[in-house]
């Protein structure tokens, strides 16, 4: 499936659409978690190292034009949905959710528990994943329960 690239003519009108469209409400995945987005997130999501060293420091076109695609990618029940993967503890996190519905472009969230133990989530970051969809696809599911119950423990209830 291929969906439409969103084409506008600056950095700052990325940004706005991403605020206006994103950050005032949450979205609601095909299976009813509310997704939160931050404004600090933008650069996160919207930026890329241009010197391979992990520093987001030039905003990137490419991730930006797929912008739409995010809200796209949490509501498709045909999403793919894996275990994100935590680089400091250098395993797979059940409360990390990787869902891939379009091409290989991958939306990433965190899962938390509210308050009457049903899950919400923010928003991490999402992006073209050329190089590594193959890693993702060969991870871990997620799985709605291991979630749950790894963010109890981490809670102690």
């Amino acid at each position: 499936m291929s969906l439409v690239l969103l084409q506008l003519p600056s950095e700052a009108h990325y940004k706005a659409h991403y605020e206006a469209n994103y950050c005032c409400v949450p979205t609601i995945t095909f299976d009813g978690i509310p997704v939160y987005f931050s404004k600090i997130r933008f650069e996160h999501a919207f930026f890329e190292s241009s010197m391979r060293d992990g520093a987001k420091d030039q905003f990137s076109p490419t991730r930006a034009q797929r912008m739409d695609w995010i809200r796209y990618t949490l509501q498709s029940p045909a999403a793919s949905l894996y275990q994100g993967w935590d680089n400091k503890r250098q395993t797979h996190d059940p409360t990390r959710r990787v869902a891939v519905v379009v091409d290989d472009f991958v939306v990433i969230i965190r899962m938390k528990l509210k308050r009457d133990s049903s899950l919400k989530a923010d928003f991490i970051t999402c992006f073209q994943a050329d190089n590594s969809i193959n890693l993702i696809r060969q991870s871990q599911l997620w799985d709605l329960n291991r979630c749950i119950y790894d963010l109890s423990k981490k809670k102690g209830r």
